[in-house]
């Protein structure tokens, strides 16, 4: 039921029970755990484009992009439980480019870490990334372009290419679905990317991962980058001095791989619970180590001090073998809050500790694309 216990409703009391009587027989019949309220509201929200008189130009644009996004969940789902590393670079870089080599490289390196590489599905750096990491662990997102777009040789035809119309759509895929951003030099594509992970994380809107700007060798694209951030955006109050914590730049792939893989090496994830942020952990601090962490950040915090607890009756058995934090945090101060979690992920991490965790995804199997998805994919 939603907020408030109104229904959302087409009107008609025939058509809401028919609506009603659909969806639990299509639900009953597969099985599967599904909000069936929030079915019904996109159901109510199709026939409400039929009642609005909704142009059908813009019906159009409303089912591509439901039918896109459904695919996107689809093809990612089985693969849930495994990191995945986004990467974005320049469609025109040439592959013996440094660049590009680097590319390969960490994408190679990061599945060594058990991790999969998301790429844009096209040429230049997302085909250097995507011949690192292999087919099997690669995934594309595709976008339709009337030039320089078609699938590289590593990830076409493969059940985890998705072709997109928009690019919005496709941004969900890239940041919903990674636990790292990696970004080589490129053009207004790689900049949108880069600046829109930037700003989800940075507004709350996205969970906090770790991004890296990697430079070929010897290379100064993106720190002249960060001198325009920190010279004019940080200077001039346009963000927080805090905000340069949410990115790293390197021009060394081990530096980068390391950024990566070490975000993860404490940290799991955060979920905010009745506007506190829940931290877990595959360990806790200890009570001088708390007490250090309290004294440091307390510039972040709205109220009280960081605590250990329990897991949360709200996230029900979410995670139940981690150990948590909790703490009321100013929420525009997630820079702060990355360099909280870098000194969490500082702590030794004991073989109790780690035994007693539950299994991180990397610890987790790859599992099949379901039988027939191949052949659905373009339905």
């Amino acid at each position: 039921m939603p907020r408030g216990g109104r229904r959302y409703k087409v009107g008609d009391p025939e058509i809401d029970a028919l609506l009603d009587e659909l969806i639990g027989r299509v639900a009953d019949a597969s099985g599967e755990d599904t909000d069936r309220e929030c079915v019904r509201q996109i159901m109510v929200t199709g026939l409400r484009l039929v009642s609005d008189g909704t142009a059908a130009r813009d019906v159009k644009l409303a089912n591509s992009a439901l039918k896109e996004l459904r695919q996107t969940f689809r093809v990612f789902e089985p693969y849930r439980a495994i990191r995945k590393l986004s990467v974005f670079g320049s469609a025109r870089t040439d592959l013996d480019h440094p660049a590009a080599v680097a590319a390969s490289a960490l994408s190679h390196r990061m599945t060594e870490e058990g991790w999969m590489v998301i790429t844009g599905a096209g040429d230049g750096i997302m085909r250097a990334a995507q011949r690192g990491a292999g087919r099997d662990a690669s995934f594309g997102v595709n976008i339709q372009l009337p030039f320089e777009q078609r699938a590289n040789p590593t990830i076409a035809g493969d059940a985890k290419l998705i072709n997109y119309r928009y690019f919005f759509t496709r941004k969900v895929a890239f940041v919903k679905e990674s636990h790292g951003i990696a970004l080589f030099p490129g053009g207004f594509g790689t900049h949108d990317e880069g600046h829109e992970a930037l700003t989800l994380i940075q507004t709350g809107k996205s969970a906090l991962v770790p991004i890296v700007f990697v430079d070929e060798p010897g290379g100064n694209y993106w720190t002249e980058w960060r001198d325009y951030v920190v010279g004019h955006l940080a200077r001039d109050g346009l963000i927080s001095e805090h905000d340069t914590s949410l990115f790293f730049i390197t021009d060394d792939v081990e530096e980068a791989a390391s950024e990566l893989a070490n975000f993860y090496a404490n940290y799991h994830s955060t979920r905010w619970v009745n506007g506190r942020a829940v931290v877990r952990l595959r360990r806790a601090p200890n009570v001088e180590e708390l007490a250090t962490l309290n004294e440091k950040y307390v510039s972040i915090l709205d109220e009280g001090e960081i605590e250990v607890c329990e897991p949360l009756p709200e996230e029900g058995d979410e995670f139940s073998g981690l150990r948590r934090l909790v703490l009321s945090m100013n929420r525009r101060e997630i820079g702060r809050f990355r360099e909280l979690i870098d000194d969490l992920n500082r702590l030794g991490l004991d073989e109790e500790a780690v035994e007693a965790a539950a299994p991180m995804p990397q610890d987790l199997p790859v599992l099949p694309l379901p039988e027939g998805a191949e052949e659905e994919r373009d339905k």
